[in-house]
């Protein structure tokens, strides 16, 4: 057996995607120390896979992120890359929602939980008479106690704006995000916004008003997207080549700047006399590090802490995730009936169909097929339809074509066809989560150089993952130097 010496100890990185090379990043900017990154895989990124198929262009995963917020942007241009990005193309502003046999528009400005346009909502075929009187209603709907704690979405959305709108609307938005159970999905966690907008304006539908006030534009300058439906599509950007190419750049840099990607699995932490030792599968090497950042998924982070941190394993093993699988489909752009005009089109769980949604990736953005082709992405199982990934090929990609048929009116087989099975893949913030984040932060602050990062704390998109890099990196670099 091999053993590093201490003294030449360097800060570990465990987990080589996203929120682990954002890590590494800021290590070799803070700390003088060595940083070695140590993953399985034998590529950076993760999740973030793009794959080339002649004039195809297909994300395995997540196809774009919000700019809203500046942690996605701030690496974009530490990276360089500020001039490849592409916004959601005019005409692809908008969400479509399968309903009675056909794809219906969003109503205008209603946007995941928040009423927007009254007339609209007036007019929806969405809803029944009394479904659009209940949702006009919200504005009289009393507030809830902040005292009686955390609130499902579902409870949330059926008490603020009546069962029919939680059924036809808001599940199917929330499970294009969160693929969750929203009878279990934590509002605290996944939706702090809303939960805001009650107790300080008293409804949802003042907390929007005020939200587009507040957002309003001085003179000369562009109006907010008050009439997009669904969610602010204005705000989100994606790489010309893929968003495959963030982590890619990132890892130059890294590489450039003496990071080691070790490809190993990390299967056990202990304790040493000067910091940690990190014990990899099938290895007999042991590395010694002064700090270690976990930035691996929540499942494979408890195991490896439950030597030094059983109670912290534990807080870890209880956040379930849930599996989905994308298939994505490549046409002959007169092959699909429908005119993909839109961003996408969600599924209500109560329609009874076989997928969550489809993504119109070639109408989002340029470059993603032929000119004479169009590409799209269904997403099939997550909390409410467990076990999908699991299912062989040829059953995925019948149910896909299936769900393009009856939705799109695809008469044509596809011509291209691409599979990303995700195995519990995605965190899911149950009721208590912000509590069970409170504890693996009080716990993990017992072990001095070792932090947190990823997913599966305060939330799932890419700069909220960024943010968890930069800053478990942070807590390392301050206490190891």
């Amino acid at each position: 057996m091999t053993t590093t010496p201490q003294s030449a100890a360097p800060i570990v990185v465990v987990g080589g995607g996203l929120a682990g090379l954002v890590a590494a990043e800021t290590l070799v900017a803070k700390s003088r120390r060595r940083v070695v990154i140590v993953d399985p895989a034998d590529r950076p990124g993760g999740v973030l896979q793009t794959v080339r198929r002649g004039e195809w262009l297909v994300e395995r995963a997540a196809d774009c992120f919000l700019a809203a917020r500046p942690e996605g942007l701030a690496l974009v241009d530490r990276l360089g890359l500020t001039d490849r990005l592409l916004p959601v193309s005019h005409s692809a502003r908008r969400a479509m929602i399968w309903w009675d046999g056909r794809a219906v528009p969003v109503p205008a400005g209603f946007r995941l939980l928040a009423p927007g346009d009254r007339e609209a909502i007036r007019t929806t075929p969405l809803l029944s008479a009394a479904g659009r009187d209940r949702l006009l209603a919200e504005p009289t709907v009393p507030s809830r106690d902040p005292a009686a704690g955390d609130e499902s979405l579902e409870s949330f959305a059926v008490r603020r704006l009546g069962r029919e709108a939680f059924e036809r609307l808001v599940q199917p938005l929330v499970a294009g995000i969160w693929t969750a159970d929203p009878a279990r999905l934590s509002m605290a966690a996944a939706c702090p916004e809303f939960v805001r907008m009650e107790r300080e304006h008293g409804s949802l539908t003042a907390g929007e008003r005020a939200r587009l006030e507040a957002a309003r534009p001085g003179e000369g300058q562009p109006a907010p997207d008050e009439q997009v439906a669904g969610a602010r599509y204005s705000q989100f950007v994606t790489l010309a080549e893929g968003m495959e190419s963030l982590p890619k750049a990132l890892w130059r840099r890294l590489g450039a700047a003496g990071v080691e990607w070790r490809r190993a699995a990390v299967d056990g932490l202990t304790r040493s006399a000067d910091g940690y030792v990190l014990r990899t599968a099938g290895s007999s090497h042991v590395q010694p590090a002064a700090g270690v950042v976990v930035a691996c998924p929540a499942p494979i982070a408890a195991p490896i802490l439950g030597d030094v941190a059983p109670a912290l394993a534990g807080e870890l093993a209880a956040i379930e995730h849930a599996g989905s699988a994308v298939v994505c489909l490549g046409y002959d752009r007169a092959a699909l009936e429908h005119p993909l005009a839109a961003a996408g089109v969600v599924v209500p769980a109560v329609a009874g169909r076989g997928c969550l949604a489809i993504s119109f990736a070639s109408a989002k953005f340029p470059g993603r097929a032929p000119g004479d082709g169009a590409l799209i992405r269904v997403f099939l199982g997550g909390a409410l339809d467990p076990g999908v990934a699991l299912l062989p090929d040829e059953i995925l990609v019948a149910r896909a074509t299936a769900e393009a048929e009856a939705i799109l009116g695809a008469r044509r087989p596809p011509r291209l066809v691409e599979i990303a099975r995700w195995h519990g893949a995605m965190p899911q913030y149950h009721l208590g989560h912000v509590d069970r984040v409170r504890r693996i932060g009080e716990l993990a602050a017992a072990l001095p150089g070792v932090a947190l990062a990823g997913n599966a704390y305060e939330g799932v998109g890419i700069p909220q993952v960024i943010s968890t890099g930069i800053a478990a990196a942070d807590a390392v670099a301050g206490v190891c130097g």
